[in-house]
């Protein structure tokens, strides 16, 4: 008699942290779904890390990039892109939407580097 008591009391210890395990989940789902809600943090552009004038054409000459190089090359390269749009289109010199064609002339095309794909989209993030 003992041991059907043990082994029903052993079933309803392993149901209960069965029951609280899915619970646990549940509750953890629901907290993941609320974080993804927040909105898209926006970063400064001026504080942005910038390679040194030296090394940044250095890199623009190199003829061969490794893997980290064509990285922090690309890094500059955007980060000076952006720069470019953000001084332009505060500007009241320049009429709006020029400045895309313009920084994406004088950054990419002129260095002769193709763009990235969504450079522009990325480049919203900052401010």
């Amino acid at each position: 008699m003992y041991d059907i008591l043990m082994k029903s009391k052993r079933r309803q210890k392993t149901i209960n942290k069965r029951s609280n395990k899915q619970s646990n989940k549940r509750i953890k789902r629901s907290n993941k779904q609320s974080k993804k809600r927040n909105i898209k943090r926006k970063y400064s552009i001026k504080n942005a890390r910038m390679i040194s004038e030296k090394r940044y054409n250095e890199l623009l000459n190199k003829k061969r990039l490794t893997n980290k190089e064509k990285k922090e090359l690309d890094r500059a390269l955007f980060v000076k892109y952006c720069k470019c749009i953000k001084k332009i289109k505060y500007s009241s010199v320049y009429s709006s939407g020029v400045e895309y064609p313009i920084c994406m002339s004088t950054i990419y095309n002129k260095r002769g580097k193709k763009a990235p794909k969504g450079v522009t989209k990325k480049c919203k993030n900052y401010y």
